[in-house]
């Protein structure tokens, strides 16, 4: 398709005035349509990016920019809002229902993608995209005032153990389809996450705590030194051969005791969900071009369906497995389930690290076409997941009472893991 030759001599304020209004409508329009808004996101990135209307150029710095910061920023906040607390005090049951949750999706996944001809590290890596999940209708189980529930607690305990799992296994696949299958290698790059995990979490976190009590009520200062923390984490992840997206998700671990309830956090979540966010998911819009996506689900349509028919099947097996073991009730079971099948933030960071790594003989680790079914898995689940969420609601405020009748402290994650 031929870009306008107006929107190729648009001047560049101009052209961040167009993704403002666009940003406008697609959070006006897209509850009416009830579709997340990320979705929304990426489907103004398609309309506005260089295979179609062209209002940004296909190499546009500032807009990589601002998504590159988005991504980082993205996973910082699903670390932020993870709540080591909560997964020791449920850890036991978070702990079999994140392996079993991670497990199967992890073994199918994998499965599907080397059926299709993917080499064993590419079909593992995508083995590890579906095993992660995010949690973007939680806020409609919290607003339900069932936050509480055990099978609610499960679920978002068992949120750390995947998100640590998966991109665990990112780490090993791009080490390995870099540099080559060697154990050693793998070991260490495992092992090197593991130390700066240790690192942050023992030596940052407990700075940050100290620096947040120094600085008092500066929430200028406080501000700066969140986002400070953010890339100087993703600087040193990339300097030990680390994706920076794995240091800010450990970062934003590091300091959720320290952050969570403070106005610096809120007012660095208003910028990167208003704007830096926003533009990760425009410029992975960019990616799409219509006309091959088009020609992508005809040609690999088995592909496409395999790998969503495999994340819900083993999501739901997970849930209803755990949820059966645990003695919770069909409408907890669907409510777990629900919550885990949408694959949003995690997933859709590491897929496109995935695609952007190549190897010494030019070969990316994840192709166009895995890359356009992992798109579509993210456009379907995340309407379909909360869509689920609100269906196990209703039935849940039918019927208090059934599943596990115990009930836990309230907890604090959000919409994201």
């Amino acid at each position: 398709m031929t870009v306008p030759e107006t929107a190729l001599n648009l001047p560049p304020l101009a052209r961040f005035a167009i993704l403002l209004l666009g940003m406008m409508a697609t959070r006006w329009a897209s509850p009416r349509l009830r579709l997340p808004d990320c979705v929304g996101y990426i489907l103004l990135g398609v309309l506005v990016g260089p295979h179609l209307l062209g209002v940004v150029p296909e190499h546009a710095e500032v807009a990589s920019f601002f998504a590159e910061l988005g991504k980082l920023l993205l996973m910082f906040f699903v670390g932020l809002e993870i709540d080591l607390q909560e997964f020791a005090r449920a850890r036991r049951r978070a702990a079999l229902f994140g392996a079993a949750t991670f497990a199967l999706p992890f073994a199918g996944g994998a499965a599907a993608a080397h059926v299709f001809g993917y080499s064993p590290v590419s079909a593992l890596l995508v083995g590890s995209l579906i095993a992660s999940h995010t949690l973007i209708a939680f806020p409609m189980v919290a607003a339900a005032g069932l936050a509480t529930r055990p099978s609610v607690i499960v679920t978002v305990g068992g949120t750390v153990l995947t998100d640590l799992l998966s991109l665990l296994v990112l780490a090993a696949c791009l080490t390995t389809h870099r540099a080559g299958f060697a154990p050693i290698a793998v070991l260490v790059q495992i092992a090197e996450v593991i130390v700066f995990a240790t690192v942050l979490l023992g030596v940052i976190g407990p700075l940050a705590r100290r620096a947040a009590l120094a600085l008092g009520d500066s929430e200028q200062a406080s501000f700066t030194l969140l986002l400070v923390i953010v890339c100087a984490a993703a600087i040193a992840a990339e300097m030990i051969q680390l994706e920076g997206i794995i240091g800010a998700f450990l970062a934003g671990m590091a300091v959720n005791q320290a952050a969570r309830a403070s106005a610096a956090k809120e007012k660095l979540e208003f910028l990167g969900n208003g704007v830096f966010i926003p533009a990760f998911f425009i410029v992975t819009g960019f990616l799409i071009d219509l006309r091959l996506l088009v020609a992508s689900l005809t040609s690999d349509l088995a592909l496409v369906l395999a790998i969503i028919m495999t994340l819900i099947i083993s999501k739901w097996a997970a849930a209803e497995i755990s949820g059966r073991a645990f003695g919770f009730g069909a409408a907890d079971r669907l409510l777990t389930a629900s919550l885990t099948i949408p694959q949003v933030a995690a997933t859709l960071a590491a897929a496109l690290v995935g695609y952007d790594a190549v190897n010494a003989a030019g070969e990316r680790l994840i192709d166009g076409r895995m890359l356009n079914a992992i798109l579509v898995l993210v456009v379907v689940t995340a309407v379909l997941g909360p869509l689920m969420t609100e269906r196990a609601v209703a039935r849940l405020r039918e019927r208090p009472t059934r599943g596990d009748p115990k009930q836990s402290a309230g907890i604090s994650i959000p919409r994201s893991g």
